[in-house]
């Protein structure tokens, strides 16, 4: 019956995908960036939550919202499943995140994509990347725009957390902007590489903000990642 009420799932996601992502692709250029951001990815975004909700029985339950500053800042957010990468679209409005070069020419996704000002870079060339994240990342917290980033690069199995990319902390270290860390327990619900997904509750915990003035790199990875080994929220 789970994987059922999974394929079921999967099968309005694509179609919804498809579609809004094709419309938006032709007229997403007539709206300012803000009302682009929330009509094409936050409306989007919780039409998929809500449709998960109603066939596979998973929703959320959030710590720490408090903790989220009025201007936008670097947030760096543990990385287990597909789920986090949509529901952080509706929390934090409007976001840039950093994707590969190459998902800007998947059609009907990255088309879209496009219009919502990622940081694209060549994963090839870390280098090069890593300035390019420090320039347009700087660019968009200028903007108003929260930086969304995963810094273990990869989805980790529950319990495990992975090794931190400099890529949020040297943003963070060039710019002065405070660091948001989230931890959650996604995976046990949307394992990745897997058809069935799991009813129950996923726990987000949003920790206290980092201040990352006068810190290296170096420190302010080693302070992200032990917020967010305090952050998991899977017993």
């Amino acid at each position: 019956m789970r994987a059922i009420r999974s394929l079921a799932f999967y099968i309005v996601y694509v179609v919804a995908t498809v579609i809004w992502g094709g419309f938006w692709t032709l007229f997403g250029l007539l709206l300012p960036y803000r009302a682009r951001f929330v009509v094409i990815i936050s409306w989007w975004s919780r039409f998929v939550l809500l449709w998960l909700r109603i066939t596979c029985g998973i929703h959320c339950k959030i710590e720490g919202l408090e903790h989220i500053p009025d201007q936008p800042c670097v947030v760096l957010a543990r990385h287990e499943s597909t789920w986090e990468t949509i529901f952080l679209q509706s929390l934090f409005v409007p976001q840039t995140t950093v994707v590969k070069r190459s998902l800007l020419h998947i059609p009907f996704f990255g088309w879209p994509l496009r219009l919502l000002r990622p940081i694209a870079v060549d994963r090839n060339k870390p280098r090069e990347a890593l300035l390019t994240l420090g320039k347009e990342g700087a660019r968009r917290l200028q903007q108003g725009i929260w930086v969304v980033l995963f810094p273990e690069g990869t989805r980790c199995p529950v319990g495990e957390i992975g090794r931190f990319g400099p890529g949020g902390a040297y943003l963070c270290q060039t710019t002065g902007a405070p660091c948001l860390v989230i931890g959650h327990n996604s995976g046990r619900h949307w394992p990745p590489h897997q058809l069935t997904k799991h009813p129950g509750e996923i726990r987000l915990k949003i920790t206290p903000l980092i201040d990352t003035s006068g810190k290296t790199a170096k420190e302010i990875n080693a302070v992200a990642r032990q917020r967010l080994l305090e952050a998991c929220t899977d017993p």
